[in-house]
């Protein structure tokens, strides 16, 4: 099969344990990649070849991990088969014995090599890279990750091998009501049960948030105004900062006591004024309409 009748891109992600082999999986796979972690490197050819017969598949992403020294033999054929057939490529994360004893530390997780190396770090690390030299000379892209931070390497990732797909963060904005119980997964929660409640006025009682006679009374309260100049602030603000974190998603909560009314309107607004101020998939869910 050549390359013209499969053209899949496959990238082989692989390196010393702490380098970042995982941040850099997940963000291939935000940009559109089919990913897979710790793929026992013998299987590379053959789960390609079946990736390519189901021809949905074009971005292919693999973590090939070491855990003993027999889990890398045949690497090298696999790769160089692979690099006969497929657009494919091997990238090698590292960093420095200092970072990445320091990352272990933090972390407290450890090494894969601990085990058969008495459980030092460091003689685990001395180990690995000697298991992964050859690896490293076959790579066509070496990292070294010692001063990214996990959303630094994330954003390099998606940057590097993202295409013409830039790095995104879809939002949805969710109204409900605190008596049915808040709404699960929420990063920004705002409770706006202090505004003036429309359910106490007769004529508005059954009408809801996304009738212009509820609007309109919510949003001629001079509380209203307040609020909503300070929430546009802090949100477009914190917005912007998690686009420059590289976060996919952010789901932000907007509760009053039935949901009927006050958070509606609230969320409506939000809704507008982030559509207008930045280019991002924004979904508006009224849970209890």
């Amino acid at each position: 099969m050549s390359r013209h009748e499969a053209p899949i891109k496959v990238i082989v992600i692989t390196g010393l344990s702490g380098a970042g082999k995982t941040v850099a999986l997940r963000a291939l796979e935000d940009v559109g990649f089919f990913c897979i972690d710790n793929f026992p490197p013998q299987l590379l050819k053959n789960f390609i070849s079946l990736s390519a017969s189901g021809k949905n598949i074009e971005k292919v992403a693999i973590s090939v991990d070491v855990r003993e020294r027999s889990f890398v033999d045949g690497v090298e054929e696999s790769i160089n088969a692979l690099r006969e057939e497929y657009d494919a490529e091997v990238v090698f994360l590292e960093a420095e014995s200092s970072v990445l004893l320091k990352r272990f530390k933090e972390t407290r997780r450890p090494h894969p090599l601990s085990a058969s190396s008495g459980g030092d770090i460091k003689d685990a690390l001395k180990v690995e890279s000697e298991y992964l030299s050859f690896l490293r000379k076959l790579a066509d892209r070496v990292i070294d990750t010692s001063s990214y931070t996990p959303h630094q390497l994330r954003s390099f990732i998606m940057e590097t091998f993202g295409g013409d797909r830039k790095s995104s963060m879809g939002i949805n904005i969710i109204s409900f009501g605190y008596k049915f119980g808040i709404p699960q997964d929420v990063d920004l929660l705002f409770d706006v049960r202090f505004l003036p409640n429309p359910y106490f006025i007769t004529e508005l009682r059954e009408l809801t948030g996304l009738d212009e006679q509820v609007r309109r009374y919510v949003m001629e309260s001079p509380l209203t105004v307040k609020l909503l100049d300070k929430l546009k602030e802090l949100v477009e603000f914190l917005v912007a900062e998690y686009l420059k974190e590289g976060r996919s998603s952010l789901t932000i909560g907007v509760g009053c006591t039935g949901g009927q009314h006050r958070s509606p309107v609230i969320a409506e607004e939000l809704f507008r004024y982030l559509k207008s101020a930045f280019d991002l998939e924004i979904k508006m869910i009224h849970r209890e309409l």
